[in-house]
């Protein structure tokens, strides 16, 4: 053993290897230290190897041509697809109606949809969707957030378990598979221990949330938002706001809104229109005034003359008044929503009327509240004129409300309401959504074309049915990661080109080799988890994955076992909250202590590790 250290060192500092392991440190010190942002060291990364002359430029780059980068950005398109059609928060909203009043029923369901959106979107987007969606479960609930964020993030990472594109690692190690081996992983290789580590994590998490037991003054606590309903109660509109729907015969039929001139003969604003297709509802919310009135549509109106007969109004077009209940809000604030807007100082809009200024026709958004000195103004408000230091709520599409925050340089924007987290600009899409995604799915599975191609597939068909725009596609994709694997990349590279994969194999076949397979697999798990703790899940498994498929190669194993074994241990980031951004996330919602993620994470970590141990050589033989 005396020898083989010696060897070691000789071989560390004689050459360009001493390099790679300085490098390797003071990248990993800068991450532990967290005081320069992660994707800038991947940066210095890669100019560190470049003056070195260890790498060559191209060696150094080559990250930037590989295919499973663009895979990733494409699958972080395809994950906003999923939250811009709604299909995520529809998820969600199931989540609260099943689980009724049943703590374990909703720490079962929360589980298996987090796993279950995960497996094709990124975990790190699916905890944050439903982050929201747990804090107000558990104030309705009247427990302790302690209790059911945990569950979340644990959830959130397991989903990296389920299939090949669930998280960056997977990908990385299979690109290492395919670039010394020339063998794959399908994309449902990780499914059958990915759903067994799920089971078994529910059951974990039943047993241990009583070790996270909030008190009483946590129960049901929740951070205050300024919402939407604060809004319509505060410019009391619950009176004002109507929906009527339009009957057969109706003289609205076949007429836009402009034609009808509802606000000038009734002081009768249109704020949307709900019309059912694919079985299902679709508010328009915009551009209101050319769009033509349709049999069966549902008006939602804003009634500002208080001496209008809404029962007279409706029998004289042959309307129908509708009840509005609590489901219409929730389902209209995903497309449509309300901000507040105050006039700036000097601004050319004091002294003008709404109608001077064209407010609708410029911005596309209804005024349906102003406020003078804290008092809510009645009347005909197109006619008011406006003062410094009003407050005018405007109502509209999420969608022009953002576009109104650039575009008015007449008018300051107050903070958005929270629900505009939940916005869901292209609601009416999320057929073609499923269908996008189900054929990249279909793709992947039969490998007809490539993963990416799949995805880049998926990300056209996206764009093709308007689920997602340009935009929103490349400001959806988390550049930070992306350069972080970039960066990282080359480390795997100058350890092989070094010898230092080499020496690692050596070392393990030495201390580890004549134990035993399975012990082998311990050991690469238990290096994976280690590393884990100071550096991101993706850069671990790409610094370990060349180390395990090299040790493979020299015992004459398939590497298979042990690349699968490295993608579980990257993904079972559980013992600390700066293991993975999921992990993160949750420590203020949930009120969580470091050692909390310690006391929890660690059991389940060596639970995970003795399951992979023996399941993967039974699904996967040496």
């Amino acid at each position: 053993m005396s020898e083989l250290f010696n060897y070691a060192y000789q071989l560390i500092f004689s050459n360009a290897l001493f390099w790679v392991v300085f490098f390797l440190a003071i990248t990993i010190f800068l991450f532990v230290r967290s005081k320069v942002r992660m994707d800038a060291v991947a940066l210095l990364v890669i100019l560190a190897f470049s003056l070195s002359g260890i790498l060559t430029t191209e060696e150094v780059l080559s990250g930037f041509s590989d295919p499973n980068i663009i895979l990733i950005a494409l699958l972080f398109i395809i994950g906003e697809g999923l939250v811009r059609t709604g299909i995520a928060y529809q998820v969600s909203e199931w989540l609260m109606t099943a689980s009724k009043n049943s703590e374990t029923k909703v720490l079962v369901l929360l589980m298996l949809a987090v796993a279950g959106l995960g497996s094709f979107m990124s975990s790190t987007g699916v905890v944050a969707i439903f982050i929201p969606v747990v804090l107000m479960i558990c104030r309705q609930m009247n427990i302790s957030t302690r209790r059911l964020m945990m569950p979340l993030s644990v959830a959130g990472l397991i989903s990296g378990m389920m299939t090949l594109i669930a998280t960056p690692p997977n990908l990385v190690v299979n690109a290492e598979l395919i670039r010394e081996t020339h063998q794959r992983l399908s994309f449902f290789s990780f499914t059958p221990i990915g759903v067994f580590i799920l089971v078994i994590g529910i059951v974990y998490m039943l047993f241990v949330r009583h070790w996270l037991a909030g008190t009483e003054s946590e129960k049901g606590e929740q951070p205050n938002q300024y919402s939407m309903k604060e809004l319509i109660e505060g410019y009391q509109l619950s009176d004002r706001i109507k929906r009527v729907v339009v009957r057969t015969g109706s003289d609205f039929v076949g007429r836009n809104l402009e034609e009808l001139k509802l606000r000038s003969l009734y002081s009768v604003n249109v704020l949307a229109i709900e019309r059912w297709k694919h079985f299902r509802p679709v508010f328009y919310s915009s551009e209101l005034g050319k769009r033509e009135v349709k049999e069966k549509d549902i008006l939602l109106i804003d009634i500002s003359d208080p001496k209008f007969e809404l029962s007279q109004f409706c029998q004289y077009h042959n309307l129908e008044a509708a009840e509005i209940r609590r489901a219409n809000f929730s389902n209209q604030s995903k497309s449509m929503g309300m901000v507040e807007i105050t006039p700036k100082p000097e601004s050319n809009s004091l002294g003008k009327t709404l109608a001077e200024l064209q407010f609708r026709s410029r911005y596309g958004l209804n005024v349906v509240g102003i406020k003078r000195n804290n008092e809510v103004l009645t009347g005909n408000l197109i006619d008011l004129p406006i003062t410094a230091g009003d407050l005018l709520l405007v109502v509209g599409a999420w969608k022009l409300i953002q576009d109104m925050r650039s575009k008015a340089s007449s008018f300051f924007m107050l903070d958005y309401p929270a629900e505009i987290e939940r916005a869901v600009p292209a609601q009416s899409q999320a057929p073609h959504a499923i269908f996008s995604i189900a054929v990249m799915v279909g793709l992947m599975v039969t490998g007809i074309v490539p993963n990416v191609v799949a995805a880049l597939i998926a990300c056209l068909l996206l764009a093709k049915f308007r689920c997602i725009d340009a935009k929103s596609a490349y400001n959806s994709i988390h550049w930070a990661s992306i350069i972080l694997i970039v960066g990282m990349m080359p480390f795997s590279i100058a350890l092989e080109k070094t010898g230092g994969i080499k020496l690692i194999v050596d070392f393990m076949v030495h201390t580890v080799g004549t134990m035993g397979k399975h012990w082998i697999l311990v050991s690469l798990f238990t290096l994976t988890a280690v590393i884990g703790l100071f550096i991101s899940n993706t850069a671990t498994a790409i610094l370990v994955a060349p180390i395990a498929i090299s040790l493979a190669q020299y015992l004459q194993l398939s590497p298979v076992p042990f690349a699968m074994t490295v993608a579980i241990a990257a993904s079972a980031a559980f013992m600390t909250p700066i293991s993975s951004p999921v992990n993160t996330m949750v420590l203020g919602a949930g009120n969580y202590s470091f050692s909390d993620f310690v006391k929890i994470g660690v059991p389940f970590t060596i639970l995970i590790m003795l399951v992979t141990v023996f399941l993967v050589p039974v699904l996967f033989p040496f």
